[in-house]
């Protein structure tokens, strides 16, 4: 009868546990997007000119679409899904940007005002600090930037509904060419493997914002070009500026199953390729370079004051 009684205290001993190591992770990361409203506002501006300047392009959009209609089925639906298309990487471009430019002030900024020393004095780790800003590039970006392009392609598609209302044109033709439900999931798949695949990137920009102690954007660019000119000079070759080409760029090919096509086109969920991603060195080597970066911006901030 003891050990039975004693059972539900020891569940709610754990449960009190957990969520006392969870609860400062939460409030750190709600910190951050009080503090850094750039992060979901930014892309809304974005958006709001992309709504409006599809609102202006769809003046002339019938006769462009009766022209489109003409096509083959394959010319028909690139047509009719370009800007839906262009959109979608357009705020990808964006959130990347703001990801960049966020940890390069995540740490430094709370250095330059001071207020670092107001948090250290707060139960809340070095490590949560710095795993709380992490996650905002790594995770909430990507989920903010699925969530706009998904509200940005219902309005255009609204839009292009009610012009070819009023021009006499069924707007199925949209649907029926664009398949929005699988687009949407392979866009969401494409941004969580984004993320992973920039985490070096992203640990990279948060050592120095931790380091520096002004101009964080020099500190971080300029290392890399002076490695880049350096072996250009030394040895003729131009392999570490490829090595950052492919860090940028080249996630796709291990995510996405091309079926040879010089056009990256995705035509079905089949050519979503997790598995192989996942199993991808170049995802795994830098996901532990990450780690080093994001484990040396902890032991920075544990000994770093105010500037």
């Amino acid at each position: 009868m003891n050990t039975e009684s004693n059972a539900p205290i020891h569940r709610q001993g754990t449960d009190a546990i957990n969520s006392a190591r969870t609860r400062p992770f939460y409030w750190s990361v709600w910190r951050e997007l009080w503090e850094n409203r750039s992060i979901y506002i930014a892309p809304l501006i974005v958006a709001v000119f992309q709504v409006i300047g599809f609102a202006i392009s769809t003046i002339g959009l019938a006769d462009r679409r009766r022209a489109v209609l003409l096509l083959d089925p394959a010319h028909q639906r690139a047509a009719i899904e370009q800007p839906y298309d262009l959109a979608a990487m357009m705020m990808i471009f964006i959130v990347f940007i703001v990801g960049v430019f966020y940890c390069l002030d995540a740490l430094h900024s709370e250095r330059r005002d001071r207020s670092i020393q107001f948090w250290k004095s707060l139960p809340v780790s070095d490590l949560t600090t710095v795993l709380s800003k992490a996650i905002i590039p790594l995770v909430v970006l990507p989920l903010v930037a699925f969530a706009i392009i998904v509200c940005v392609h219902l309005i255009m598609v609204l839009e292009t509904s009610v012009n070819l209302i009023t021009h006499g044109m069924s707007p199925a033709t949209t649907w029926a060419h664009v398949p929005f439900f699988q687009s949407w999931l392979v866009l969401l798949y494409g941004l969580v493997a984004l993320a992973l695949w920039h985490a070096p990137i992203y640990g990279w920009l948060l050592l120095v914002s931790g380091w520096a102690r002004r101009a964080t954007f020099l500190w971080a660019v300029l290392p890399l070009i002076a490695i880049q000119i350096f072996e250009r000079i030394t040895f003729g070759t131009s392999y570490f500026g490829s090595f950052l080409k492919h860090r940028i760029f080249g996630f796709a090919p291990d995510a996405f199953d091309f079926q040879g096509r010089t056009k990256p086109v995705i035509d079905s969920l089949v050519q979503l390729t997790p598995g192989r991603y996942l199993s991808s060195a170049g995802l795994w080597i830098g996901l532990l370079v990450a780690a080093v970066f994001l484990g040396a911006a902890v032991r920075l901030r544990r000994y770093r004051g105010p500037l």
